[in-house]
């Protein structure tokens, strides 16, 4: 499928700079796409999800994505999105850091035979020559329009440093030479970089005759107006040592009800198919669409085992997300002959039995869960029982053997349960 139309239907495009163009690139050719990364910090947070999550969907899609870790840029600072200049790292500070977001991106990207590149803009920052720089580079870039980007006019009132005001030449050449050495040809980022990313494809235009191209994405915040990636404790951050994955996992399952469907679209790989579906579901069910979202997310940035921990504490926590759930069957409650309700029962027919009978299909008839997506979803939690035996096999197939006893009881998590009971 072409990346643009997955990142536009998954709202991670606020600005492109051609759209028609952009599609027909990606329709075109094995596109090379990079985002770069400040390494002013040891560990990635929440709030670099969505850049990193789009290279992601850029390489599922077919496509090459480099991750440009700053560690030249870094000695400068990024004034972009900021209200003060930021604190100046050591060389050594930078490159410490630069090595843990290489690994930590790894996670997300594989890097394996030229599937994606993992660069270092020190590399070809550190050893230029500042005279020769100004000339070459310096005599393309007017000073009017620097001073219009939005990431410089934010900072003139408080005060903007010479060091910084150069910051938007650098990433303008970090565009010109990785298109020029590695046939790159779309630069994203947040919507605050906007003018950085215009500046390098003007520049690439001027030095290279070449067209490249722009996207940026739109900064996210919560329904209250909070910027997304912090929580009452502070940054959420992708390091395990900073932000276990049990918190990790609290910080998605808490989710406000009206940025469920956004952030799935954003942090999850889930198909928009799914998407749509868990987001009809209304409070209290909604809360199941939030235990997913917090689940996948967690499997995504550290493992599905952490995933499915997080999800068993959190349920011996807190309970379950809708432990009363009503199922909507109609022969879902039996009654015995003096019209008391028996346990809540829902009647398979002998035929569908006798064939074999799925077990995400039997999970999906108790009424259990929604869609045989959110069975899977279920026994990857660990959280799928067939009396009282948890299931780890999503293929398992359910035949006559099975239901000797004159029945079989279904569990999801600790209290929802349903019994299939043969139809006579």
């Amino acid at each position: 499928m072409n990346p643009y139309s997955v990142l536009k239907e998954r709202g991670f495009i606020f600005q492109e700079t051609d759209e028609e163009a952009l599609k027909k690139l990606f329709d075109r050719k094995k596109v090379t796409a990079y985002i770069g990364f400040d390494p002013s910090a040891d560990s990635l947070h929440a709030g670099s999800l969505v850049p990193i999550m789009a290279l992601a969907h850029l390489q599922r899609n077919g496509h090459r994505p480099i991750a440009l870790v700053g560690g030249g840029t870094g000695l400068v600072g990024d004034p972009s999105g900021k209200t003060e200049t930021r604190k100046l790292l050591s060389r050594a500070e930078l490159e410490g850091n630069a090595e843990v977001l290489k690994r930590q991106l790894g996670q997300y990207i594989s890097f394996d035979e030229d599937q994606a590149l993992l660069l270092n803009n020190a590399a070809w920052l550190s050893p230029l020559n500042y005279i020769e720089f100004l000339r070459d580079i310096g005599k393309h870039f007017s000073v009017n329009k620097m001073l219009a980007a939005e990431s410089v006019k934010l900072r003139l009132e408080k005060g903007l440093t010479f060091i910084e005001f150069n910051y938007m030449v650098l990433q303008a050449y970090d565009f010109y030479v990785l298109n020029k050495d590695y046939d790159c040809d779309l630069q994203m980022g947040g919507q605050d970089q906007w003018g950085n990313i215009v500046a390098g494809i003007d520049l690439t235009r001027r030095i290279s005759q070449k067209e490249v191209y722009g996207i940026t994405f739109p900064l996210i915040t919560d329904s209250s107006g909070e910027k997304f990636g912090k929580s009452v404790k502070g940054a959420v951050w992708l390091d395990s040592k900073k932000t276990s994955p049990y918190e990790y996992y609290q910080f998605f399952r808490n989710t406000m009800d009206s940025d469920v469907e956004r952030y799935l679209g954003y942090f999850t790989f889930l198909p928009m198919s799914e998407i749509k579906e868990l987001a009809r579901l209304k409070p209290p069910l909604l809360n199941r669409a939030k235990e997913i979202l917090a689940f996948e997310a967690t499997s995504i940035t550290h493992s599905e085992e952490d995933a499915r921990n997080a999800y068993r504490a959190s349920i011996d926590k807190f309970g379950e997300a809708d432990p009363g759930r009503t199922v909507q069957t109609s022969s879902a409650i039996l009654e015995d002959d003096k019209g008391a309700a028996k346990s809540p029962q829902v009647l398979v027919e002998l035929e569908i039995i006798q064939n074999g009978f799925s077990v995400l299909d039997a999970f999906v008839k108790a009424g259990l869960v929604s869609s045989k997506g959110e069975a899977r979803r279920l026994i990857k939690q660990g959280g799928a029982y067939i009396e009282e035996k948890r299931i780890n096999d999503e293929s398992l197939i359910l035949t006559g053997k099975d239901f000797s006893d004159g029945g079989l009881t279904l569990r999801a998590g600790k209290k929802r349960h349903m019994k299939l009971v043969p139809k006579r």
